[in-house]
């Protein structure tokens, strides 16, 4: 039977959420499975997906996406202009995404491409002044939208899930492991 999600504090009545919902329905099939994974990775996987959906939403009036914002967050972050090759690096988007949406970045004026002086295949790409703006502005706007997803839990709370959850990127990046590999 799952766990409830936890309620915001003392006294407030639990309610089962999408995942919950989700976690019974496979074991009313699977009674022998044990369906804890799907309380932490459906959350993950809900909570990313409403995430994204939101901020998606939020940069819709400057009319770019979420995956070109992450472009240009990529080459704001670093302290030097990047190769489109270290954007993928950085975002985790295909080489073929990061030309798309660099390609897009630029013809909005966004982003400008410069070749290497010494090797002039190498194109390095920076923000253009409109670009860091758009940034400048986003950032601290997407900050306070995850914060408020943070609401309800205090500093010592964060730092566990924080560290939770680093544990599990861990092993995600690690990839699969046999049972051999597990004993």
């Amino acid at each position: 039977m799952p766990t409830p999600s936890a309620a915001s504090g003392p006294g407030d009545q639990v309610l089962p959420d999408a995942v919950d919902r989700a976690r019974t329905e496979w074991e009313a099939r699977y009674p022998e499975v044990d369906g804890r994974p799907i309380d932490v990775i459906g959350r993950i996987t809900r909570i990313s997906a409403l995430a994204l959906a939101r901020f998606e939403r939020e940069l819709d009036p400057r009319g770019v996406t979420r995956v070109e914002y992450d472009v240009l967050s990529a080459i704001a972050r670093a302290d030097h202009p990047l190769r489109a090759s270290e954007v993928t690096s950085v975002t985790g988007i295909s080489g073929a995404s990061t030309t798309k949406n660099v390609e897009r970045l630029v013809k909005m004026g966004l982003v400008e491409r410069e070749r290497l002086e010494r090797d002039g295949r190498v194109v390095l790409l920076s923000l253009t002044p409109e670009g860091r703006e758009l940034v400048e502005e986003q950032f601290p706007r997407r900050l306070e939208s995850e914060r408020q997803m943070l609401d309800g839990l205090d500093d010592e709370e964060i730092e566990t899930l924080i560290e939770l959850l680093r544990r599990i990127t861990r092993n995600v990046e690690r990839g699969p492991r046999t049972r051999a590999d597990r004993t």
